[in-house]
């Protein structure tokens, strides 16, 4: 996520806009990754400018948050969430995840099912902006949980911290050209792209 050059840099979409249609519409892709997106790359890079933080890795920067500025802190999570979340959707997605992971959701929740309903619940109940997210904590085990605004279980604000391995996107520009105010209707609908090889790959990362 950094160039030669030190600063932080917007990745292209791994797919065109119009790749998740009809689950996220072409012009809120647009938008989202090169607007919004794009507005917290620049953000951040002039947040850090002339600063120690420029040497620094998001991840690293994450771990003691609670020193640094709202402009970091708000455009750094961001970068970081929004980069994690075009990664973990594609054109193909859909259906459950395999192996492991599956065995790991299945452990800890019941079934894929109940782990379903308890991540819709922390997407749609998310008061304001925000994110929901699956994550493996410090002990290797799968906690659902949530943050606001651009805030992530990475940062040592965090509530409930862990590496994200999935996370969705519920600030109202993710969705409201194409869903107005129906949250759940679009928290719903994003199971149908969620590309759970990506899933799989960085929970495999982390097991133990």
């Amino acid at each position: 996520m950094k160039a030669q050059n030190g600063k932080f840099e917007l990745a292209p979409l791994p797919y065109a806009h119009d790749a998740l249609e009809p689950t996220i519409d072409k012009a809120t892709m647009e938008i989202h990754h090169g607007k919004h997106h794009q507005a917290y790359v620049n953000n951040l890079n002039n947040a850090i400018a002339g600063t120690e933080l420029e040497n620094m890795s998001l991840e690293e920067i994450f771990k003691n948050m609670s020193q640094h500025s709202m402009a970091v802190r708000n455009n750094g999570g961001g970068h970081w969430n929004h980069t994690l979340f075009w990664e973990i959707m594609g054109p193909d997605g859909g259906g459950k995840p395999s192996g492991k992971l599956l065995s790991a959701i299945e452990n800890r929740f019941g079934s894929f099912e109940e782990f379903q309903e308890m991540f819709n619940q922390a997407a749609i109940t998310r008061f304001g902006s925000g994110w929901a997210w699956l994550i493996v904590d410090d002990g290797g085990n799968l906690q659902v949980t949530s943050t606001p605004n651009q805030d992530n279980p990475l940062m040592d604000v965090a509530d409930q911290k862990g590496m994200p391995i999935l996370g969705v996107d519920v600030w109202e520009h993710a969705y409201y050209l194409q869903y107005q105010n129906r949250r759940p209707d679009y928290v719903g609908n994003f199971w149908n792209v969620i590309n759970w090889q990506e899933v799989e790959r960085r929970y495999a990362s982390l097991a133990n």
